[in-house]
């Protein structure tokens, strides 16, 4: 995994950005987050869709809401069309741009929308299936008439009452800028090491921090503890690894982080409500 704090530059001639994304050899796995919100239908694409501490199947047609910093990935596994690449429509938009527009009160169920995608949203296929026309317009026209029609798309998913939330938890949404720092250090080392050993005193060296000066800081902009969030992300990738292949589950175990069977089973079974046996069953 290659985590990272994603940098998105604005269109020209536009106060948001847009990423049209067209990829042959699919999506990968990069658990990244960002200050802005971000909108985005997936096409001709299915795999597996990672957002906060939540990790489940995508189809052709997906479409989510994600609210800033949190932690995000789509990783595809197969596309219905071979001729045609897995699509990305993305749209990103930082909140105080939404602050000023929902300001105005027609829009206040677009503010309570937003509020929600603290935790991402996924629409329901009726709501998706209603925009899609107008996502896909979207970025063929000139600034003024895409920023009408992002506001027409906003306008009409605040009212899909079937939209569920997806992360139990959700991040704080403007870290300071001092802290944020040190944060980014620790998910950074966090994923790209969470198959590994960590200890804390590790993690407190990397943030500069006293292990409680860790403790207070992670927990204030994860909501949760440290070994919440490593078991989380272990649970999360075995759950990729489950759904997408024939490797022994002991096998996943061990690749995940632990070196024991039993304490894995019995840690998945917590999280997930199912044995890792039942759960690769169901993508069957």
């Amino acid at each position: 995994m290659k985590p990272y704090l994603e940098y998105v530059t604005n269109d020209d001639d536009a106060s948001w950005a847009s990423l049209n994304r067209r990829l042959d050899d699919g999506i990968p796995f990069q658990w990244h987050h960002h200050p802005e919100f971000e909108l985005t239908l997936t096409l001709n694409s299915r795999g597996q869709r990672f957002i906060g501490d939540h990790i489940g199947r995508y189809e052709p047609g997906d479409l989510v809401l994600i609210g800033p910093y949190l932690p995000h990935t789509w990783h595809s596994l197969d596309r219905p069309d071979d001729s045609q690449p897995h699509i990305a429509l993305v749209m990103w938009f930082l909140p105080h741009w939404a602050e000023r527009l929902t300001a105005n009160a027609e829009l206040r169920a677009v503010a309570a929308m937003l509020a929600r995608a603290a935790h991402g949203l996924q629409f329901s296929p009726e709501a998706a299936q209603a925009v899609r026309p107008l996502v896909e317009d979207l970025f063929t026209q000139p600034p003024v008439e895409r920023f009408l029609r992002l506001v027409t798309i906003l306008t009409r998913l605040a009212g899909d009452r079937a939209a569920t939330p997806l992360s139990v938890t959700a991040p704080e949404l403007a870290p300071a800028a001092t802290d944020r720092g040190r944060i980014d250090r620790v998910l950074n080392h966090i994923h790209t090491h969470f198959a590994e050993p960590i200890t804390i005193p590790e993690l407190a060296d990397i943030a500069a921090l006293s292990p409680s000066g860790l403790h207070r800081t992670f927990l204030r902009h994860t909501r949760q503890t440290v070994s919440q969030y490593l078991i989380r992300l272990r649970i999360g990738r075995a759950c990729a690894l489950l759904s997408s292949g024939t490797m022994p589950i002991g096998t996943i175990a061990g690749e995940v982080g632990y070196d024991s069977l039993a304490n894995f089973n019995r840690q998945f079974k917590a999280l997930k409500g199912t044995t890792p046996r039942a759960y690769r069953a169901a993508f069957v």
